[in-house]
């Protein structure tokens, strides 16, 4: 099964129905989908970030209990 990758629109186009894309929307699109778009500089593909695991990078902190005096 093809992936799909997210998207960031640079220069609105049309998306069917009379209906047009803005700029700044991100959209999951298909390579085959998004091919044409990029190469007119409509789409560039977002960047996206690699997340490590929160025990890795930073450690779980105990919440602070207050007694009761």
């Amino acid at each position: 099964m093809a992936l799909r990758q997210t998207y960031t629109v640079l220069l609105p186009f049309p998306t069917g129905g009379g209906h047009w894309s803005s700029v700044g929307q991100e959209l999951d699109l298909l390579d085959v989908e998004a091919n044409a778009l990029r190469s007119a500089g409509r789409l560039a593909l977002k960047k996206t970030e690699v997340v490590e695991p929160a025990s890795a990078s930073n450690p779980a902190k105990k919440a602070a209990t207050k007694k009761a005096e």
